[in-house]
């Protein structure tokens, strides 16, 4: 584990064509809105056209289909990295004779797809999906920030423990996501999906794209809330 910096990037987790048409719906949609941040919109540090998805009954399938993809890659994270759910959780699940016993690291390489698959939806939960066009040269976000904030009121935000983005095309310069104290940049593939945590050890920014526009679905995977975890009271 030494030298980890928990940015996972996953080759080809969307097919090309599944990409290509979910950039041609984007292209096509009527509803697109300048690109919001935290606090508003602000486009000196973040310059885009964004399309919210979830819950929408005409955007159904491609949530679905974006939803599939990430699981997978997640399931291939909490292998690589079980800290992500035994380090804030303290898990337990009966052994053999039905006791109870507190999951450790080493648990996770021997449970089948099934039990790893109860135990992610569990505890986790996945956010609102944001599709974001940016255009060659002037969109991107190049502001250095990270995915935890407490504005909301909810809490919601606070839940966030994964960021994710996938890259919907490629074909043009520059548009990494580059993240600060690793010293590491991610360039835009076709299909690819990126995992990442959410706090400021991962502070980022999405660089400009330059001689092509960027296309890109982003989200985030969230705790699930105290009360469905622990109960009401």
């Amino acid at each position: 584990m030494s030298g980890a910096d928990f940015i996972e990037v996953t080759p080809g987790a969307l097919s090309p064509d599944a990409c290509a048409a979910i950039v041609a719906r984007m292209r096509g949609s009527a509803d697109l809105h300048a690109g919001e941040i935290g606090g508003g919109i602000y486009p000196d540090l973040k310059r885009s056209r964004d399309l919210s998805i979830s819950g929408r009954a005409d955007w159904a399938d491609v949530v679905q289909q974006l939803n599939v993809a990430v699981h997978d890659g997640l399931m291939a994270y909490l292998r690589k990295f079980p800290q992500t759910l035994i380090a804030p959780l303290m898990l337990q699940q009966p052994d053999t004779s039905g006791a109870l016993r507190r999951l450790e690291a080493e648990d996770f390489a021997t449970m089948d797809e099934a039990r790893l698959g109860g135990l992610l939806q569990t505890c986790l939960r996945p956010g609102a999906i944001n599709l974001q066009w940016y255009a060659a040269g002037e969109g991107g976000y190049p502001y250095w920030h990270c995915e935890l904030y407490p504005r909301d009121p909810s809490c919601e935000t606070l839940h966030r423990h994964l960021l994710w983005t996938i890259y919907l095309n490629d074909g043009f310069e520059a548009g990494e996501t580059e993240f600060l104290f690793q010293q590491r940049k991610v360039a835009p593939r076709t299909g690819d999906l990126l995992i990442a945590p959410t706090a400021f050890t991962h502070t980022h920014r999405g660089n400009r794209p330059q001689g092509g526009d960027k296309f890109i679905a982003t989200s985030w995977v969230l705790f699930q809330r105290a009360e469905t975890l622990y109960g009401a009271g």
